[in-house]
């Protein structure tokens, strides 16, 4: 199904084309900030036993994250830009923190090869959102759905240590976050071309700089159970 694009004026492209690129620039501004952060982490023994000898302090770390994505995302609108950059790369940076336990749990170079191959294949997803001509909206939703499926399922298995669930879950999100990857580049492409004014435009690069961040994390962790060789 395709559908009519949204016609900017040749003004609006270029303001679409600066906000994509600030857009790619934070989100690949976090990512370095997340993987310093982890990096450091494992290679600190004091705050590895900080963060990873009681799972009060780990899985209070997770709580934090998704408090803190979920209050961002909430109140962007509302945030000034400098406000608003600032959470981002602090969630980054908290984000490192917890994701710090993959560096003791894999090799270091299966990590790092299988970012590239997340950076590949995030690349060529992203290009196909913002090039195609087809409404990737009802994709979209379904992917939304299947998160919603794909993070109890998780849950769950947290408790029953099924491998079968496991890979089921693995592969089911590796298909979400492909679809909610393109989907959300396109749906960042409508909204660059109609921000308004340069705080509009801040806020829409911020937005989507923490979206498709989410969206190459999750793809990553996920890309790393299949590929990850581990210790």
């Amino acid at each position: 199904m395709s559908y009519t694009p949204y016609m900017a004026s040749p003004t609006e492209v270029l303001r679409q084309h600066s906000i994509l690129t600030q857009v790619y620039a934070w989100m690949t501004a976090g990512l370095l900030v997340t993987g310093a952060v982890a990096l450091f982490v494992v290679n600190s023994p004091a705050l590895l036993v900080a963060i990873f000898g009681t799972r009060f302090v780990f899985f209070g770390l997770l709580i934090a994250e998704v408090a803190m994505v979920w209050s961002l995302g909430a109140a962007l609108g509302r945030l000034s830009a400098g406000a608003a950059t600032a959470l981002f790369l602090a969630y980054a940076a908290l984000n490192g923190l917890t994701l710090s336990v993959i560096f003791l749990v894999y090799t270091r170079g299966s990590i790092a090869s299988t970012f590239f191959i997340t950076g590949g294949t995030f690349g060529v997803l992203s290009l196909y959102g913002y090039t195609t001509r087809r409404d990737l909206t009802t994709v979209g939703n379904l992917c939304v759905m299947g998160l919603i499926g794909f993070l109890l399922a998780s849950l769950v298995n947290l408790l029953l240590h099924s491998p079968a669930l496991y890979w089921i879950t693995t592969y089911a999100g590796l298909a979400i976050f492909v679809g909610l990857t393109a989907w959300d580049t396109q749906k960042l492409k409508r909204l660059s071309a109609q921000a308004g004014d340069e705080t509009q435009a801040r806020q829409v690069a911020i937005y989507g700089a923490l979206v498709l961040y989410l969206d190459f994390i999750n793809l990553f962790l996920l890309l790393l159970r299949v590929f990850g060789r581990r210790r």
